[in-house]
């Protein structure tokens, strides 16, 4: 009897148990920088709507350090499954460009999944400076070369890497201050210790309604409603413009199947009336792009940093 059972099960056909759905564990989202700024901000908002989303919790990392090459070396060096995620900025092309060494290959180390929103650069100066828009900041940096102190967060940020770029295009000179963050960077700029600084409308915001600074122009490629007054730098300087982008990578490898799902949760996810409002709050224009239009973005960008510093002679250790 066991061996005509034996038989029996032996000629049934084979299947092969059902492949569970990804993602069947909680997700590591890393943060290359510290918490609390704007970046940090939209992550953790980002992984509150695709732990909804996706049914498993999504977990915020900070591991700062190195201008994020430390957070994202951990991620390039993760396991290419889809629970290891890095959530990155500029940051992550500049690097590509500008870093003498580099522990990864930024193209080909890693997979855009999609960008999550982007901030405008807000050009902002000191009452002081005997200028009020665009043309007079280019035309009395000209006339004064280095006299215009631009503070910025540290050499390779992406304040620094534009009005680096703004300079050659412009053909002005300015000297660069670097400072150990964009908060002291801005208080000594308020303080009239500086007299220009590229900064964001979320953190100067109050500093204008109290006359403290000025605004001179916006990066985006449409003037802010917020500022509907002030000009964008595209209007005296055709397709110069950038944004301090926040967007998704994964470990080159990840399965495509893996890569549709969280770009398509990410797009739910900036796409929710709440998400757009909270963004909204701190100034971030909502996007949800996709992997092509991301991975296109890097390409461009690595590009134009690495002819920047070819030109410039700038470089990061």
């Amino acid at each position: 009897m066991r061996r005509l059972l034996l038989a029996a099960l032996l000629a049934l056909p084979f299947v092969p148990a059902a492949r569970a759905e990804y993602p069947e564990r909680p997700i590591r989202m890393i943060v290359p920088f510290p918490p609390g700024g704007v970046t940090d901000v939209v992550a953790r908002v980002t992984a509150e709507r695709l732990t909804a989303d996706l049914g498993q919790q999504v977990i915020v990392e900070n591991k700062a350090g190195a201008g994020s090459v430390i957070g994202a070396e951990a991620v390039a060096k993760s396991a290419p499954d889809g629970y290891t995620i890095l959530f990155t900025t500029p940051a992550h092309t500049i690097n590509a460009a500008l870093r003498v060494s580099m522990p990864y290959d930024t193209q080909k180390d890693f997979a855009p999944i999609a960008i999550i929103g982007q901030v405008p650069m807000l050009l902002v100066a000191h009452p002081t400076l005997p200028v009020n828009d665009f043309p007079g900041f280019v035309d009395y940096a000209r006339k004064n070369p280095g006299k215009i102190n631009v503070s910025h967060a540290g050499n390779g940020t992406l304040p620094h890497v534009t009005m680096e770029l703004l300079m050659v295009k412009e053909h002005m000179q300015v000297t660069n201050v670097p400072y150990r963050g964009a908060a002291p960077a801005l208080a000594d700029l308020v303080a009239g210790q500086v007299q220009a600084k590229l900064d964001t409308y979320a953190t100067s915001a109050q500093f204008l309604a109290d006359k403290r600074l000025k605004p001179l122009a916006v990066t985006s490629a449409k003037r802010l409603k917020q500022l509907p007054e002030v000009a964008t730098v595209m209007e005296n300087v055709p397709g110069l413009e950038g944004y301090l982008w926040m967007g998704i990578v994964a470990p080159a490898g990840t399965p495509q199947a893996i890569l549709d799902r969280l770009a398509a949760a990410t797009r739910r996810a900036v796409a929710l009336p709440e998400v757009q409002a909270r963004f909204d709050k701190d100034g971030v224009e909502p996007v949800g792009s996709g992997p092509d239009e991301f991975g296109a973005q890097i390409a461009k960008e690595i590009v134009q940093w690495r002819e920047l510093a070819k030109t410039t002679k700038i470089t990061v250790d």
